[in-house]
């Protein structure tokens, strides 16, 4: 059909709402990446606010598609393989991920703890590959999750590669607290960005996840920074001199990674 056959059919209006079904379905995706589980209609409706009649139709589709999955005897439903698919096939495609690698699994060999290799999105940093240690037992960060950046030693190295201003209208109006330690005060955030930026990495203490403390620096190979590479350390077994070396050991491993990916041309 001649392309203007098709606007006449379709008009303005469906086009509209074809974009809105899209941005639709992508926000029920995303409500479904960071609820629990297993989601009833109800539960959609809240958190999205979205008509049940349109919820129908969007879960239905996504059903059909593989993109859900769903219980018949709770009339719920989670992410389907199809999710689990496209988001690998983000990381099997990044050229940065394999060179990461190698130097995660260098870092985690010598520190004997696990290293993370993560990506800012935004206000978050979003855990691209994880090197556990050999002895951990509680220090898991699966591959696709996200934390906000003023609670990470991750996010922190890489909100101290921008301006103050590029830090506030990136941040919420409000940081949200995930444990006792995290800071939320806007002004204290930017010293500890300017601590970062001195210092060559950034680090917390029980501000992400109790019980565990991260150093973090990031790679330089983009300006402003969007990559960086931590370590997990639980509090009770490293002392604060410790922690400094293991974060002066990450500023020099990601200089030598960074270095290596401007030389194969990777930006």
């Amino acid at each position: 059909m001649p392309r203007e056959a098709q606007l006449r059919q379709y008009g303005a209006g469906s086009t509209e709402a074809g974009v809105k079904s899209a941005r639709r379905a992508i926000e029920l995706i995303e409500t479904f990446a960071g609820g629990e589980v297993w989601l009833t209609l109800a539960d959609l409706h809240t958190r999205t606010g979205l008509p049940r009649s349109s919820l129908h139709g969007l879960l239905r589709t996504l059903l059909e598609a593989g993109w859900l999955e769903a219980d018949a005897a709770t009339a719920s439903y989670r992410l389907g393989v199809n999710a689990l698919i496209c988001g690998t096939a983000y990381i099997d495609r990044d050229p940065v991920v394999p060179l990461a690698t190698e130097t995660l699994e260098e870092i985690r060999d010598r520190t004997g703890f696990t290293a993370h290799f993560a990506r800012r999105n935004g206000s978050e940093v979003v855990y691209l590959e994880t090197r556990e240690s050999r002895r951990s037992t509680h220090l898991v960060s699966r591959v696709g999750r996200t934390l906000p950046t003023h609670a990470t030693a991750l996010g922190k190295a890489l909100l101290a590669e921008l301006t103050r201003d590029e830090v506030d209208a990136l941040l919420p109006p409000t940081l949200p607290a995930l444990t006792p330690s995290t800071i939320t005060d806007r002004d204290a955030l930017h010293a500890e960005c300017a601590i970062t930026r001195d210092r060559g990495y950034g680090a917390e203490v029980e501000e992400g996840t109790l019980g565990v403390r991260c150093v973090a620096a990031v790679i330089p190979y983009r300006i402003p920074a969007t990559d960086a590479i931590s370590c997990s350390m639980p509090v009770e077994q490293v002392t604060d001199a410790e922690a400094e070396e293991v974060g002066e050991l990450l500023v020099r491993a990601t200089a030598e990674l960074g270095m290596r990916l401007r030389r194969a041309g990777i930006r």
